[in-house]
């Protein structure tokens, strides 16, 4: 074998061992879990140093928000959270206080953030409206067919559970943010989700207000 051979052969030997490399250390980035504990430190106490307040403020201790504006978090899909928090730093979920929020956070951060408020017990709501209960189940549970609108069961499921990853857990939500965010979709000031924004356009007011306090009974 003569000497430029050995020497190219030697340089291609080089260049797999450092792809491998490489290959080997992504593998065990993606392989690195989420630590709920880290998660719930930020959630409770923020950093001050960055400037990041504690989300406990505004969205409960262990994620049950008593504000009717923010969203329950506990029990969220871990998934959902981060891509939400993802989102919040873009043009499609545009909002003054989140945006900031997510700004400061790293990728690690948001995903141990999620997988804390994943493992939270939800506490359960209610529906409020017994004049309008009737309706806002029939919505969810058999779309309104004359207005091409889906069940909403049929993505959220029966029990509001939703699929992790995909669709979110809206059962036992607070109404007003159920509605405030189903009026966003119509609007197009909430611009991440397609099917969403196709969906809402297709509700009244009335129809968005009944559907969002039944969600908020189911268990």
């Amino acid at each position: 074998m003569n000497r430029a051979l050995l020497a190219i052969l030697k340089s291609l030997f080089v260049v797999t061992l450092a792809v491998s490399a490489v290959a080997h250390a992504n593998e065990e980035k993606k392989a690195v879990k989420a630590d709920p504990a880290k998660g719930e430190a930020i959630y409770t106490n923020g950093d001050a140093a960055r400037n990041i307040p504690a989300c406990v403020s505004c969205h409960g201790a262990a994620g049950n928000s008593t504000i009717s504006q923010n969203p329950k978090l506990a029990a969220q899909h871990e998934a959902y959270l981060v891509k939400q928090l993802t989102e919040f730093k873009g043009p499609t979920r545009a909002n003054p206080v989140m945006s900031g929020i997510a700004k400061a956070l790293s990728d690690d951060e948001m995903k141990n953030i999620a997988a804390y408020l994943d493992a939270q017990p939800q506490k359960p709501g209610a529906a409020k409206n017994k004049d309008t209960v009737d309706i806002g189940k029939k919505i969810y549970r058999a779309g309104i067919a004359e207005k091409n609108v889906p069940a909403c069961a049929s993505c959220h499921g029966p029990n509001g559970a939703g699929i992790p990853a995909q669709f979110a857990r809206i059962g036992g939500q607070h109404q007003d943010y159920t509605a405030s965010q189903l009026t966003n979709f119509r609007s197009g000031a909430r611009k991440n989700s397609v099917q969403m924004s196709t969906i809402a356009k297709r509700l009244s007011d009335d129809e968005i207000l009944a559907v969002a306090d039944y969600v908020a009974g189911l268990k």
